[in-house]
């Protein structure tokens, strides 16, 4: 049977197969796992669950650069030195202490609990990268390092959503709006 859902998680964990759409239009047809690890385009990958999406440049078969550092990676069948989109899923980022093996620095700012894991956002560079973590011992203002291991690196080709997803500068933007929003009961008692 055919079942309609907005609903990520129920998308991934009902479906033998998931057809992500936008706009009547179908961006991907696959299993929950090709199409969480696998997408085809940043909608998809911003819309099945988090995912940092990030301007790179595929150098060879299986090695890739981005935010000025060469990561190997397990993706080919690219142009040597075409312009693409890696995908870092939060959960696949390791925090190291800086220099310590990190192929990535920068400071924190801003540390949330989620309840199974906390989900902190990372300035590298000008661009905020999201990590889901347990480790409960990150502050805002700790500067750390980043390590990302290959198989944690998913390519994909430019296609017309390049650029609209995965840096979380405009995520904390909303977070700090969202915290401004205040409720005046004392007026709200006055009226009665």
């Amino acid at each position: 049977f055919i079942y309609v859902t907005h609903d990520q998680e129920e998308a991934l964990s009902m479906s033998d197969t998931v057809v992500v759409m936008d706009k009547g239009k179908i961006q991907q047809i696959g299993t929950p796992e090709d199409i969480y690890n696998e997408p085809v385009n940043a909608f998809v990958a911003d819309f099945i669950g988090e995912s940092n999406i990030v301007d790179a440049i595929m150098l060879d078969d299986y090695l890739v650069t981005f935010g000025g550092v060469k990561f190997k990676c397990l993706d080919k069948g690219f142009d040597k030195n075409e312009f693409v989109e890696a995908v870092v899923r939060p959960e696949d980022i390791i925090i190291k202490e800086p220099g310590a093996n990190a192929s990535l620095t920068g400071k924190v700012t801003s540390v949330t609990f989620k309840g199974v894991h906390f989900e902190i956002l990372v300035d590298v560079g000008g661009f905020i990268w999201m990590i889901q973590t347990i480790r409960d011992d990150i502050k805002v203002g700790d500067v750390i390092g980043m390590h990302i291991e290959p198989d944690a690196i998913h390519i994909m080709k430019r296609s017309e959503y390049s650029g609209e997803f995965g840096d979380y500068s405009s995520f904390s933007d909303e977070m700090d709006h969202i915290s401004d929003a205040s409720y005046n009961w004392e007026e709200e008692n006055e009226e009665e």
